[in-house]
């Protein structure tokens, strides 16, 4: 596997073909991404709400009205959609769970293992809850973290995909009952294949040049 071509080769998809669909095993691998992606002091302040059916893409349609409405043609024919939620409160018995989860899991070899990563996570996420008071906006960033994994996966499986963030939110909240949950939409992924007339996967890509992005230190 090479990263660059894959890189090279994925593009924002601006046209899904209608009848081509993701067979379930690989969309099983999407889920996988979604579920191990990484986050900050292993909080996962996140759900996904995922559709493929016409019933399900149709529900999605909320947030894909007005000003948005020129989104609407990809969900519609993409095989897959899924919306990015984050979590909107981060509360001390959210972090007694990840503990317990993890201890369960056997995350933990030695018992003071325990107390230390209940002690360093409580400390970033009080940092975020109390000092900074941006906690929704630090699990935002976790879900964008996910994204970014989910994107890339997809490339390598080669799934045409596209972010977007163009939809109106509010009303995806209100259509899946996100508020009452302890949830926010954050942005969508519209994945499937590529329209033969999608005139984005002719175009050469446009990024800064390397000298401009990186400084590497000796």
């Amino acid at each position: 596997m090479n990263l660059t071509d894959i890189a090279l080769n994925r593009y924002s998809t601006k046209a899904f073909d209608p009848d081509k669909k993701i067979p379930s095993e690989q969309f099983d691998q999407i889920k996988s991404l979604l579920r191990f992606s990484p986050s900050s002091v292993n909080s996962q302040p996140w759900h996904f709400i995922i559709a493929h059916s016409d019933e399900g893409k149709a529900r999605f349609m909320a947030g894909a009205q007005g000003r948005y409405e020129f989104n609407g043609q990809k969900i519609h024919n993409a095989s897959h959609v899924i919306l990015f939620c984050a979590k909107t409160d981060i509360d001390d018995n959210y972090l007694e769970a990840l503990l317990a989860l993890e201890d369960q899991d056997g995350r933990f070899t030695d018992p003071s293992f325990k107390d230390m990563v209940h002690a360093g996570r409580s400390f970033f996420v009080n940092m975020h809850r109390f000092d900074l008071k941006d906690a929704q906006h630090w699990m935002e960033k976790q879900v964008y973290l996910n994204m970014g994994t989910v994107l890339l996966g997809a490339g390598a499986m080669g799934i045409d995909a596209v972010p977007i963030e163009g939809m109106d939110m509010s009303a995806l909240n209100q259509e899946f009952g996100l508020t009452a949950k302890g949830y926010t939409a954050v942005a969508a992924v519209a994945l499937g294949y590529r329209d033969e007339n999608d005139f984005n996967a002719a175009l050469p890509k446009s990024r800064r040049s390397e000298d401009d992005i990186f400084t590497e230190l000796a």
